[in-house]
């Protein structure tokens, strides 16, 4: 039975691809700063597998390296590390852009996911075996208008799951990244900070992705034989045509 570790597993990408790796017999480690929601996660999905939860801000490197050090031995192989914990801040032009929400978004986005590859690849090393899947963004392949900094965090998740991939060839290690492009979540409540309609706005009109849509595709990519590495999989719904261009009827 493999261990999984996600990230940003309370909500959205994270939590639905916990539900369906808990399904098919994944042992979970299961990462959040909600400690309410992974408690109720770890409840909910216990009757299926094994679960432990580390309540932590993967922007907060020391905390990242201790709750790491800290799992127990039955959860100390960590044979699938999904780094999905991601926010988006704001939608404003440059200029008028908030300096702390890009603090948020480079910290979360760029730096969280290095904290945590940074305390899980030695493991995968040593057994010169394991599985990193890095949730990145059709944002990381084409900037749309205000989305500046929210597309330079996600370039660089797109640059890092490249430079991870070389660096890591020839230690047995598979890596890869799936894009997301529209997908119903909590996402755009954080970006827009709590304004519900602005955020349901994003979505109307169209069918856009679910976070189960995702969750299918990291299952089907962390289920190939060993030979098969997806390097870099983008994913859009069918109306999306690019980052701008969206098909809506309503």
């Amino acid at each position: 039975m493999k261990t999984a570790l996600i990230t940003g597993s309370t909500s959205g990408i994270g939590k639905s691809t916990a539900i369906r790796f808990a399904v098919e017999g994944f042992k979970l480690i299961l990462c959040g700063r909600r400690s309410d929601r992974l408690e109720q996660l770890k409840s909910e999905l216990s009757v299926e597998t094994s679960v432990h939860i580390l309540n932590f801000d993967v922007r907060n490197k020391i905390e990242v390296f201790e709750k790491i050090a800290s799992l127990p031995e039955e959860f100390r192989q960590v044979d699938i590390l999904v780094n999905n914990a991601g926010n988006a801040h704001g939608l404003d032009p440059i200029q008028d852009g908030n300096i702390e929400d890009w603090d948020a978004m480079l910290d979360i986005n760029v730096k969280g996911l290095l904290y945590i590859s940074k305390a899980i690849i030695p493991g995968m090393l040593e057994r010169q075996a394991g599985h990193i899947i890095n949730i990145g963004s059709t944002a990381g392949k084409e900037v749309y208008p205000n989305g500046n900094v929210y597309c330079a965090s996600k370039y660089a998740v797109d640059a890092i799951n490249q430079g991870m991939r070389i660096d890591l060839n020839g230690n047995g290690i598979r890596v890869g990244a799936v894009n997301p492009g529209l997908t119903e979540t909590e996402f755009s409540d954080v970006r827009f900070k709590g304004d519900i309609d602005k955020a349901k706005k994003v979505y109307q009109g169209f069918k856009a992705l679910q976070p189960e849509d995702i969750a299918d595709i990291i299952h089907f990519v962390v289920t190939r034989p060993y030979h098969v590495n997806i390097a870099d999989l983008t994913v859009m719904p069918t109306a999306q045509a690019s980052s701008t261009l969206v098909n809506k009827k309503a």
